[in-house]
């Protein structure tokens, strides 16, 4: 009976609409997995099923999250959501470790009982939006732009965002993570001045740390800038080095034009040749579109994505509470951020770090953790009323 009675609530009082938009994305992005895996042959065809389970599993997670109290949830147990963002990300460092030689990342766990590789980091990234949220929260009542609040906010972010890169490598998760920083702190009323000093001193850091960073993170930045501005002593370097895989993918958007080469008809999408687009159905499922969907494609790629994003921050901007409001806001920031850091890297306007499509993207534990957020999000959307409006709602 209190299943049922929670199934009742869920439909009356959940947003119905962010579940659709994320499910209509998801399926969308099933679509284009399944192109993006049929040159694998039999070895594909475990692709689209473990992501359909992973949604359906989503939806789960969404339900579940929408009856939790994150804000209570949070203030009684941050420790140990703190302690179990270390753990996770240190797992890397044990034998269940693993990565890629070509990305030069470590960033995911292969336990043997499951059947998907976990991505620690994107675990780690729920409870850091819930974590800061209580942060800016607290802080406000001693100031949130005093030194010693900002020093706490940035020195969370900085711990969190080093040690990914340090553990993992995955130096594009840690930008996801310094970007979250800066919007939720924004959101929370921290001063302009704050800003500028930190991008100063970012400027400053990266200058004196740059000679320090591995040839290979150098040099996909220093590609980026050379395509951009047209350098011809670096084209090698620009089209079959370090720039060949955003090569590819321009080129793969490039010759859908508007309306695309067709379903399952992408040139470089169904090739089996070595040289064709590489990733085809995790960091590139954007140029997938691009290709065999044309411009049409990826425009509804991208509104899908913007009113995921414009409902969180809907929902931010109705929230009870300042903390309620800066978690949908740190959600909304972390769609818009990996969005935006994957388009430009399929466009050639941002290095490769190795970051998914949200929603699109092939990733068991990408889409699960993803459907938690806006599983978070709709509870603030259900517990957006007072709470004396919301019991005298309880009684008509």
């Amino acid at each position: 009976m209190w299943l049922t009675d929670w199934v009742k609530e869920f439909f009356r009082k959940a947003d119905m609409v962010l579940l659709a938009l994320i499910v209509a994305a998801s399926l969308f992005g099933v679509v284009l997995i399944y192109s993006a895996t049929r040159y694998l042959g039999q070895d594909g065809i475990r692709y689209v099923p473990i992501q359909i389970i992973s949604i359906l599993l989503g939806v789960v997670a969404y339900f579940i999250m929408s009856f939790v109290d994150v804000e209570l949830f949070t203030e009684k147990s941050w420790k140990w959501m703190l302690g179990f963002n270390v753990f996770i990300i240190l797992l890397l460092k044990t034998p269940f470790g693993v990565g890629a030689e070509t990305t030069g990342n470590n960033s995911w766990l292969a336990f043997p009982f499951l059947p998907v590789n976990i991505q620690p980091a994107e675990v780690a990234k729920v409870f850091f939006v819930l974590l800061l949220a209580l942060q800016c929260r607290k802080l406000q009542d001693w100031g949130i732009s005093r030194f010693s609040s900002v020093v706490q906010l940035a020195g969370h972010t900085l711990f969190m965002a080093g040690l990914i890169a340090v553990i993992s490598g995955d130096f594009g998760m840690s930008l996801v993570y310094l970007g979250l920083f800066v919007i939720m702190a924004w959101t929370a009323g921290v001063k302009k001045r704050w800003f500028l000093l930190g991008l100063a001193g970012s400027a400053g850091g990266m200058a004196l740390v740059w000679s320090h960073l591995p040839s290979y993170i150098q040099e996909r930045f220093t590609v980026v800038i050379d395509h951009i501005t047209g350098n011809p002593e670096t084209l090698y370097q620009q089209t079959q080095d370090r720039g060949w895989q955003q090569t590819r993918s321009v080129l793969a958007i490039g010759s859908g034009g508007v309306f695309g080469q067709g379903y399952l008809q992408g040139t470089q999408t169904q090739s089996t040749s070595e040289g064709t687009l590489p990733a085809r159905y995790t960091d590139e499922i954007f140029a997938v579109c691009g290709e065999e969907l044309g411009l049409i494609g990826c425009v509804a790629v991208m509104l899908l994505l913007t009113a995921i994003i414009l409902r969180c921050i809907w929902v931010a901007r109705r929230a009870s509470s300042p903390m309620s409001a800066y978690i949908a806001m740190g959600y909304a920031a972390m769609l818009l951020l990996q969005t935006g850091i994957n388009i430009g890297m399929c466009l050639y306007v941002f290095p490769v770090v190795g970051l998914t499509l949200p929603f699109f993207s092939y990733g068991g534990s990408s889409i699960i953790t993803l459907y938690a957020c806006m599983g978070i999000v709709s509870g603030i959307k259900m517990r957006s009323l007072p709470s004396w409006l919301r019991d005298r709602s309880q009684l008509e």
